[in-house]
């Protein structure tokens, strides 16, 4: 399915303010921890990457993904 730029940035910028709400809820991160932990991760790379497919996939997908890497920071 072809999205237009603006469709996948939409998309993209929905997963990412699902993934901060989560960490600040879950994680209690304040708020420029929950930015730089998405930001800064190997995943928001891949989600930035439309050929991914990940934009396509649910929030809770790919945040599971996101609490998988921060663990292994750990």
């Amino acid at each position: 399915m072809n999205v237009t730029q603006a469709e996948f940035q939409n998309m993209k910028e929905e997963i990412v303010k699902d993934m901060i709400a989560r960490l600040m809820d879950e994680r209690n991160l304040e708020l420029q921890e929950a930015f730089d932990a998405v930001y800064t991760s190997r995943l928001f790379e891949k989600l930035n990457d439309p050929k991914t497919g990940l934009y396509f996939q649910s929030s809770g997908y790919v945040y599971s993904y996101l609490i998988d890497e921060l663990d292994e920071k750990q």
